[in-house]
């Protein structure tokens, strides 16, 4: 999960954890990118959450940047802003308005990794 609100990510990882996930956060689109160059870390995302307004690199040129490290791994990406999908065009994820219900995070936790959504096969 990459979020740059410490008290989203708080509550989104408390609620993933909650229902089975482990799940690892970095503060900013960077720190997430830097984690995921370690192989053995890497293999095991099965999805990447992700804010969508962020310092230094928001959610499009983040997912852009991760597209090039994990081309096949799920993406949902979350913001407040009903307009900002349109940056995401071509680049495979699903895109939700925040507040998210937890029990909508949960339902896109579980189906995500396993939906046809960022998969070759």
């Amino acid at each position: 999960m990459v979020d740059d609100n410490p008290v989203q990510a708080a509550t989104r990882k408390a609620i993933l954890t909650f229902s089975g996930n482990q799940v690892s956060v970095a503060t900013n689109a960077q720190e997430a990118l830097t984690l995921l160059e370690n192989s053995d870390f890497a293999k095991n995302i099965n999805l990447i959450i992700t804010d969508h307004l962020m310092p230094h690199m928001n959610g499009p040129q983040f997912v852009a940047r991760l597209r090039v490290q994990l081309p096949n791994v799920p993406v949902l990406v979350l913001s407040g802003l009903p307009d900002a999908e349109a940056e995401y065009d071509g680049m495979n994820i699903l895109y939700r308005l925040k507040p998210l219900d937890p029990e909508e995070l949960i339902g896109l936790a579980q189906s995500l990794p396993t939906s046809a959504l960022g998969r070759t096969a």
